[in-house]
């Protein structure tokens, strides 16, 4: 344990050196507070923007709350799966083109503590950064709009956010699969833009599929009841999570010990 410890606080410090604690959190700040300032100030952004005829009126609909919560929700689903996947994509694969993964399985350190480290401390940045934006867009829709209950607000965010670990597991999957981090990038946004088309095209046959998670994060928003499907998909996320994982530390060993 105190090995996979040290080896949790050596990626910790690296992110830091590579100010990933800093922009990334920020960026998602940012993503989080776009939408209620946006959709608040609309009227006026597109009066000033001008361009209509002399008398016209602008009369777009007040969104409600839970409308401008689930719209800083998708925010994430696009955005912030793609700074998820370039903040991992080399987690592995960059260490191991350069020799810094045998220089230290070289010591005498698991192959399961290498990954498995290296997955918890994205996984820590991602948890961390995703609960400051999305509280910013909770922050602010109160502020402009009306005030989500807390507790509606921290179930959404937590469901979200299995989802979106699902995706940084993929990502480490095939980090330690591939050689180029580039590769390994362009592939996880690939499966992780199939996953999302398949399960919201047959959401009547894939109720379980983690990807629905995004659906039932905004249904609970919508509706102030946790979907029935919800923990179903849940488990399932969990079980992708751990196996993913699991054939990560195989793929990455079998391939450092062929080498």
């Amino acid at each position: 344990m105190s090995q996979w410890m040290t080896l949790l606080q050596k990626e910790m410090l690296e992110m830091w050196r590579n100010f990933k604690w800093i922009w990334v959190p920020i960026t998602f700040i940012l993503l989080g507070v776009k939408e209620p300032i946006t959709s608040y100030y609309m009227p006026q952004i597109l009066d000033a923007v001008g361009g209509l005829p002399e008398g016209a009126v602008i009369n777009i609909p007040t969104p409600t709350a839970a409308e401008v919560l689930i719209s800083g929700l998708s925010q994430y689903t696009t955005l912030g799966v793609l700074i998820i996947v370039l903040t991992t994509m080399g987690i592995i694969a960059a260490e191991r083109k350069s020799g810094v993964a045998a220089m230290i399985l070289v010591k005498p350190v698991s192959f399961h503590s290498f990954v498995t480290a290296k997955w918890a401390g994205s996984m820590i940045l991602m948890w961390l950064s995703f609960f400051i934006g999305y509280l910013s867009t909770w922050y602010y829709t109160g502020l402009l709009f009306e005030w989500i209950p807390f507790s509606e607000f921290f179930q959404s965010f937590f469901f979200y956010a299995l989802w979106l670990t699902v995706i940084l597991t993929v990502t480490v999957f095939f980090s330690a699969s591939l050689m180029a981090p580039g590769m390994s990038g362009f592939i996880s946004l690939a499966v992780a833009i199939i996953i999302s088309l398949v399960s919201s095209t047959l959401s009547n046959w894939l109720e379980w599929s983690p990807a629905q998670l995004t659906t039932y994060a905004n249904e609970i928003l919508m509706d102030k009841e946790i979907p029935d499907s919800t923990l179903p998909a849940s488990l399932l996320a969990a079980v992708c999570i751990i196996l993913l994982l699991y054939f990560s530390v195989f793929i990455f060993r079998k391939k450092e010990l062929a080498a």
